[in-house]
């Protein structure tokens, strides 16, 4: 592996495992929204985009717009709009959405309308009328909507497929699955070298969305290899931009997905250590550095890092004893009470009166 960690100050562009080993990028496409109480408050204007649907963009979006058949990936709220009840989350749930145009659900066909009219990227709040949403009757499982509601979404196009036939993830072969993710990761690489990172960002996370949970529970042997040899890249890729942009925590968990699959991965060590790092966790850090140390003990990038945190950890030691040196340093030495003179002619008058009657009383003895 040799130094293959000190690249990331060097390199623009992917190593020869296809991923990303510079720490520059600029955003993170789908970066949850606030988790409030109710719907955002969205002051936009009011787009028409059918007799029961109408948009309020909260963030533009880029690019073109998903035709019919294309299949799509996104994130979403949903709230009653009478009672501001939340009903779904799926940010929440850490699990992005596939959704083909034309092909949705029946109670999905208001928020298909509003998807088909965003760009990739794009977040929206979509109005609902009951008609589209789950009509009159409502839904009394999961999710619980009450009969005739209507609804608000606040929902994200993370990207899309164009595909004529509107094929699902679900009826895609393995092979097909993750083809098309290692397909959006390359060109998340080509995107990131022309220093287009929204997009690069949104490759990833589309590579990602073809290598869900449910999909990884059932590969196992070469299969499993495979995929994991797309999907781990994509989530280190995310945590160098993540590290870039001061979202430690997030970056902490992109390293960890790829730690419960590889505990032994170098860059995921090393990528959280940096991370932890930055947070004060210098505990944590030392020890993920100590770890991949073991793997690649010349590497300079992290020896470097376990330097710089001996180093933090002695101008703490100083800072905190310069601290405590103030607090019990010696004691002060007592300053020489004044002199009060009223006191001592008083005390000269006592003894001359007490000299004098003295004397007179010896004369007259």
């Amino acid at each position: 592996m040799g130094d293959i960690l000190e690249q990331q100050t060097h390199s623009a562009g992917p190593d020869s495992d296809n991923e990303i080993t510079a720490e520059h990028a600029s955003f993170v496409h789908s970066e949850p929204p606030e988790d409030a109480k109710g719907p955002p408050e969205v002051d936009s204007e009011m787009e028409v985009l059918h007799e029961k649907v109408r948009k309020q963009i909260i963030k533009e979006g880029h690019g073109q717009k998903p035709s019919k058949y294309s299949r799509c990936f996104l994130n979403y709220r949903a709230w009653t709009k009478s009672t501001q009840h939340k009903f779904e989350d799926t940010w929440l749930e850490q699990r992005s959405v596939e959704m083909v145009l034309g092909k949705e659900k029946s109670e999905m066909t208001g928020l298909g309308i509003g998807i088909s009219s965003m760009k990739t990227g794009e977040r929206a709040l979509l109005h609902v009328g009951w008609e589209l949403g789950y009509g009159k009757d409502g839904n009394f499982s999961f999710p619980n909507v009450p009969p005739m509601a209507d609804l608000l979404y606040e929902a994200e196009l993370i990207g899309f497929d164009e595909t004529k036939e509107g094929k699902p993830r679900s009826d895609m072969t393995v092979e097909e699955r993750i083809g098309a993710a290692d397909r959006r990761k390359m060109e998340g690489n080509v995107f990131f070298k022309d220093e287009k990172l929204e997009e690069a960002m949104q490759q990833y996370e589309m590579a990602i969305a073809y290598m869900g949970d449910d999909f990884m529970f059932q590969l196992f042997g070469k299969y499993r290899d495979m995929a994991l040899a797309v999907k781990n890249p994509c989530h280190l890729n995310m945590a160098v931009c993540q590290i870039k942009l001061k979202r430690y925590e997030e970056a902490i968990g992109q390293c960890s997905i790829v730690l419960a699959e590889d505990e032994n991965n170098v860059k995921a060590l090393f990528r959280r250590g940096k991370a932890r790092a930055e947070l004060g966790q210098t505990d944590a850090a030392r020890e993920d550095f100590l770890k991949a140390r073991k793997f690649v003990p010349h590497d300079k990038a992290i020896l470097k890092e376990l330097r710089l945190l001996d180093e933090h950890d002695k101008a703490v030691y100083q800072k905190q004893k310069e601290i405590y040196k103030g607090i019990f340093g010696p004691r002060p030495e007592p300053k020489p009470k004044t002199k009060n003179w009223l006191i001592l002619i008083w005390h000269w008058l006592v003894a001359l009166v007490y000299w004098i009657f003295r004397l007179r009383r010896h004369k007259t003895d």
